[in-house]
């Protein structure tokens, strides 16, 4: 059975339109993932350690026959067929992909949480969401209530021009 995911893709190093598309691209060659929706590149300052270039930012809507796991795997060998390197926490880094929600699913291992930890208070996480989450009855609400919060105060922009497909 597919279950409605949604994932949060950003880079800030090298040419970012090109990582984020190279993203998009090996997880539309995966078939059990089906990309139901990606939204407008978000430009945002760093989150965390703000000693480094701005990220460009996409929320991505997918179904998939995946396990959390093995979805959370796909991801990984994706951020290194984009040569991820792992230096600094919160750092710089050419691709980074996170599944940032799964329906109303709460996973908790030791090596994926979702919801994403953090996402309730990552404009650049929610707002790119929102944007693509539609009426879904079950991410909608969260994400509504977190940007309700306003836990951050970081600035966000749309990039005008740019699609990533």
């Amino acid at each position: 059975m597919s279950e409605q995911v949604y994932l949060s893709i950003g880079s800030n190093i090298g040419d970012r339109i090109v990582n984020l598309t190279q993203a998009v691209k090996l997880l539309q060659e995966n078939t059990s993932v089906k990309i139901q929706a990606v939204s407008s590149v978000y430009e945002t300052q760093p989150w965390g350690n703000l000693d480094q270039a701005n990220f460009y930012n996409i929320a991505v809507s997918i179904t998939t026959t995946l396990t959390p796991q093995r979805l959370l795997d796909v991801l990984h060998d994706i951020e290194q067929a984009g040569h991820r390197r792992r230096l600094q926490h919160w750092g710089p880094r050419t691709i980074d992909l996170d599944i940032v929600y799964w329906g109303n699913r709460q996973i908790n291992t030791a090596t994926l949480t979702v919801p994403h930890p953090h996402a309730h208070e990552r404009n650049f996480v929610l707002l790119p969401v929102q944007e693509i989450a539609g009426d879904d009855p079950q991410v909608k609400p969260q994400v509504d209530a977190a940007l309700a919060e306003k836990a951050d105060t970081s600035w966000i922009k749309k990039v005008e021009g740019v699609t990533i497909v």
